[in-house]
């Protein structure tokens, strides 16, 4: 017999084609019929399975049907977190609609499959990516078997097929990893590149708690707390632009033990840049964006040259009495304080002043971790790949900004990881923790992954297993702020600065 079943505020009818499959009723162009009623639903998909067992049943939707048409219906019921669906609809829209849009969906064969494969393959594109566009493929075509358009999923791939060589392409390259004195040097650079303190703490934040990118940049300031900081939501880059707030990945919703140092640096932030509701959520964040704003009116004015010409110093000078170092003498701080309130210089990099709620994946490693890592700004149209021009004065180098930048440099940045990403920190947290001797259980916790094993199972986290964490980190820390210390007493990051005057 047939039967209905619910789908949110309707019923459709499903009725058995043959041993274990079944199919849905549908009009005369291959749409699924919906009921108002349950009742009506069942007598529908009754007359249809009475159709099959007299083999009078002829369902269009199977000789008619393309991929185009039944992939946008496919899309239109899901019920998933707006990241996956857009990444769905990337993969759908990019990679299968070009090739399957229409074909007749019952006519697709393995053979098709495997074409468009090796034809995505010879674009270049990664071994990793193409096996993901695949997977979508397979859960599309196996609904559309599901729903009674095929009789089988062609994008199944057998077991033993395929080059022998070919086994290890899904394995990409190592990821790259650093240590705890590479964290805090790449979140010096990261904050003279940025001309503020706030991305020196972040780096540090990450690469002390091996957060993902979505919880940091939606890390709320009432998570921070000395009992550790709670990741609670996430903020989701969408591609339209805007933050979707949403539950961390795999809803690992968990607290973080931070050392004393660690809740001190965050807190001391807040504190610091008293942050207010951004006007998408209306929430505060720890963190706020580089740059200005979407639409935010540009400010002429004095740039930081200016000023330095003025009061007769170099720009890393300048940078560095903005920044409160106490590297500076009282004199040559008194010259600079005098020329920015002579030109009036407002320091904001041009803009009216009002900055990015959030920062974005892109334009954070683009121009600030990636330079910072590897010493080198990306290739960027029209402009190619270049050295970060820097004055060598203070150590490590202030970025040299405006017209002739390379020309006014004296220096530049030596590689501190070069193939290391933002995700990176990740792993190096993770990597760090193994180090540590670290029980896999809390390690487990802290990365906000789940082990289903039966030996997981029966291990627990104890107070103990925490201390030995907090400590091991904090010597970390401790270690790497005496061998920057030894490379220069001081820093033009007034956070660092501190620290290492602190510790001396």
């Amino acid at each position: 017999m047939g039967y209905a079943e619910k789908r949110g505020d309707y019923w459709r009818g499903r009725y058995k084609i043959e041993q274990g499959k079944y199919g849905t009723v549908r009009d005369d162009y291959g749409d699924t019929l919906r009921f108002r009623t349950k009742r009506e639903a069942e007598r529908a998909a009754n007359d249809e399975e009475a159709k099959v067992r007299a083999g009078r049943r002829r369902d269009p939707a199977q000789s008619q049907t393309t991929f185009g048409q039944f992939v946008r219906r496919w899309y239109a019921v899901q019920d998933l977190a707006a990241s996956t669906l857009q990444n769905y609809k990337r993969h759908i829209e990019e990679h299968l609609l070009p090739t399957f849009e229409h074909s007749i969906i019952a006519d697709l064969t393995a053979t098709d499959v495997a074409a468009w494969e090796k034809e995505e393959r010879a674009l270049g594109y990664a071994e990793s990516s193409i096996k993901t566009w695949r997977a979508t493929l397979h859960l599309i075509l196996a609904d559309a078997v599901d729903e009674g358009l095929r009789d089988a999923n062609p994008a199944t791939r057998r077991r033993g097929r395929g080059k022998r060589a070919g086994r290890s392409r899904n394995r990409g390259p190592e990821k790259a990893v650093t240590n705890p004195l590479g964290i805090l040097l790449l979140a010096e650079r990261a904050a003279l590149l940025s001309g503020r303190d706030d991305e020196f703490v972040a780096v540090v934040l990450m690469g002390y708690t091996g957060m993902r990118w979505g919880e940091l940049v939606g890390l709320e300031s009432q998570y921070v707390r000395p009992s550790g900081l709670r990741v609670e939501w996430q903020l989701y880059e969408l591609d339209t632009g805007e933050f979707h707030r949403c539950p961390p990945k795999d809803d690992s919703h968990r607290t973080l033990d931070l050392p004393v140092w660690l809740f001190e640096l965050v807190s001391g932030h807040i504190t610091r840049t008293q942050p207010k509701p951004c006007k998408c959520h209306g929430i505060k964040y720890v963190f706020r964006g580089y740059g200005a704003a979407n639409g935010a009116p540009q400010r002429p004015g004095p740039k930081l040259s200016d000023v330095a010409r003025r009061a007769g110093v170099s720009v890393g000078t300048t940078s560095a009495v903005l920044n409160n170092s106490g590297a500076v003498r009282d004199v040559t701080r008194a010259k600079v304080d005098a020329a920015v309130a002579e030109l009036g210089y407002i320091r904001g990099g041009g803009s009216s002043g009002e900055l990015a709620a959030h920062w974005r994946r892109n334009s954070f490693t683009t121009w600030l971790f990636r330079p910072a890592a590897t010493g080198w700004y990306a290739k960027k149209a029209p402009q190619e790949a270049r050295p970060v021009p820097v004055l060598a004065d203070p150590w490590p180098g202030v970025p040299v900004r405006g017209r002739n930048a390379t020309g006014r440099a004296d220096s530049c940045w030596l590689p501190i990881a070069p193939r290391l990403t933002p995700h990176g920190l990740r792993h190096t947290h993770k990597t760090v923790m193994v180090e540590l001797g670290i029980p896999p259980k809390l390690m487990d916790e802290r990365m906000g992954h789940e082990d289903g094993s039966i030996q997981a199972r029966y291990s627990h986290v104890t107070s103990d297993m925490r201390q030995r964490l907090v400590m091991g980190l904090t010597d970390q820390w401790a270690a790497a702020l005496t061998a920057r210390r030894e490379m220069a007493p001081g820093s033009p990051v007034a956070t660092l600065d501190r620290l290492l005057r602190a510790q001396g």
